[in-house]
């Protein structure tokens, strides 16, 4: 497969980097797959029966190993010393060193991306002062894969000159994950999600409609016990309030300290349907007639099943995440519009998993309904196809980079032109992949994989980052306009 020839590649490229470490608590036994008896007490037992003297020499040669990979190596021990002192027997007097020593041994090292970086985005930077004529400051944020598989979403900041050259900044020492607490919760989200898992019945209702429109946790907490204690008189009770307390887990904020250079910071999966991952987030500048925030879809990934969730912030410090609801919003790849078209927010769906659908929505986080758009046609989009983020606006129309999956499993980067009123109408399509695996660029840990999760135009220039074989990160620019002449006429109904 070639692509048109339109797209320049840059020289950077963003790799994988296995120094990039966090610290986790590591409890023995359970990492096994699926889980097994913990192994605390008797690990505990063996760190107490040592000698003074091993204890100091160990701590002594952990701090000259580690010290230099963490920011604060001896708060992450006492903090995991902490989570396991209970266990410790009521007598037993513990100095300092053995405290550390306690909790550097349920400690591991995470490599964050261990085993591939992928799935970029690239919007604008909120901060756009002191910047030169013709420069843009922007934020890259893309998909880290470490051991197991797990996902999470990492940041870069950076600068596109006037000449059109894209540098990043480099990468932050020490990341840092976010710190994570429960959210105010939406009494319509709630019964949407309670819909989609058949649990909205006249049980469920007898807890929500005593709620308020918003309501906290602590609420819900409250409400879910009263119900469980009507289990005589009330269908299902306890496994209600046991789902209505799960569901209530997916809403949450994550934040940061301001301090934490935007490199350092990590969105860690925090809930349990995100437990193996946080994927293919595609962020977005959105314009709400002025009020401007960043939005982001993402695959919440729990092992067995996705879901998709809805990050929104304004300065990259503090996230909120909430769930995304309705037929629309199943499977993978919802794409919000930029700003509302007719009063209604707008997303580009891949709920069939082999095409693009626009949804239209009074709310960002229920997508009831789709209408087909755009279904796969040339030989390079056989398999399937989708978006590669979310639309760009032109004055042409909208801008949708499309990835396409053909013969071998080969991806491809195409693009369509959307009419700006009616966004469900293909005006052009470029007749073939925008992007392609380069020749001698088709192996990694996804062979012959590129894909990008969004993208950006500044000063007639698009600039496209592209994940290469779910191993590194790649860049393109391409000129808008001869990307638009380049392009044929959709056929008719089209």
């Amino acid at each position: 497969m070639r692509d048109v020839g339109l797209a320049t590649r840059s020289a950077l490229r963003v790799s994988a980097d296995p120094a990039r470490v966090i610290s986790r608590l590591f409890i023995p036994g359970q990492e096994l797959a699926g889980g097994s008896e913990s192994r605390t007490t008797r690990t505990i037992e063996r760190v107490l029966a040592l000698s003074d003297d091993e204890v100091n020499a160990t701590v002594d040669e952990l701090f000259e190993r580690f010290a230099s990979r963490h920011a604060d190596l001896a708060g992450i021990f006492d903090r995991h010393a902490d989570l396991v002192y209970e266990r410790v027997e009521a007598d037993a007097v513990l100095f300092d060193g053995r405290r550390r020593l306690l909790g550097a041994t349920f400690t591991h090292e995470y490599a964050l991306e261990g085993s591939a970086v992928c799935n970029p985005s690239l919007v604008p930077h909120f901060d756009q002062t002191d910047l030169p004529a013709g420069a843009l400051r922007v934020i890259l944020s893309y998909r880290a894969i470490g051991e197991g598989h797990l996902s999470s979403i990492c940041f870069r900041p950076g600068h596109i000159d006037a000449s059109g050259i894209l540098t990043l900044d480099e990468p932050g020492r020490h990341p840092v994950v976010a710190t994570t607490s429960l959210t105010t919760l939406g009494r319509d989200q709630f019964r949407a999600k309670l819909r989609e898992v058949e649990c909205d019945g006249e049980t469920a209702a007898s807890v929500l409609d005593h709620l308020g429109p918003t309501f906290s946790q602590a609420e819900l907490e409250m409400a879910a016990l009263r119900l469980v204690a009507q289990g005589d008189t009330r269908l299902n009770a306890e496994y209600t309030g046991m789902l209505l307390l799960s569901i209530a887990r997916c809403f949450y904020e994550a934040s940061f300290d301001p301090s934490d250079a935007l490199a350092r910071r990590v969105l860690w999966p925090a809930t349990p349907l995100e437990a193996h991952g946080m994927e293919d987030a595609r962020f977005v500048r959105f314009d709400d007639a002025g009020d401007v925030r960043y939005l982001a879809t993402y695959v919440a990934y729990d092992g067995t099943t996705v879901s998709q969730q809805l990050l929104e912030t304004r300065d990259f410090v503090t996230f909120t995440s909430s769930p995304l609801t309705g037929e629309a919003a199943r499977n993978k790849g919802l794409a919000i519009f930029p700003r509302r078209v007719d009063g209604l927010f707008l997303a580009l769906s891949r709920h069939d998993r082999e095409s693009n659908s626009l949804s239209r929505s009074d709310t960002l986080h229920h997508w009831e309904s789709a209408t087909p758009t755009h279904e796969p046609a040339q030989s390079w989009e056989l398999l399937q196809l989708g978006n590669c983020g979310s639309p760009l606006e032109l004055a042409d129309g909208w801008l949708v980079l499309t990835h396409g999956v053909g013969p071998m499993r080969t991806y491809g980067i195409g693009a369509i032109l959307l009419d700006l009123d009616d966004p469900r109408r293909i005006l052009k399509y470029l007749p073939g992949p925008l992007l392609a695996p380069a020749d001698g660029d088709q192996d990694g840990y996804v062979p012959n994989v590129v894909y990008s999760c969004g993208s950006l135009v500044h000063e007639g220039r698009l600039h496209l980052p592209f994940g290469i074989n779910d191993c590194a990160i790649g860049f393109a620019t391409v000129e808008v306009a001869a990307l638009i002449a380049a392009m044929v006429p959709a056929p008719a109904g089209g």
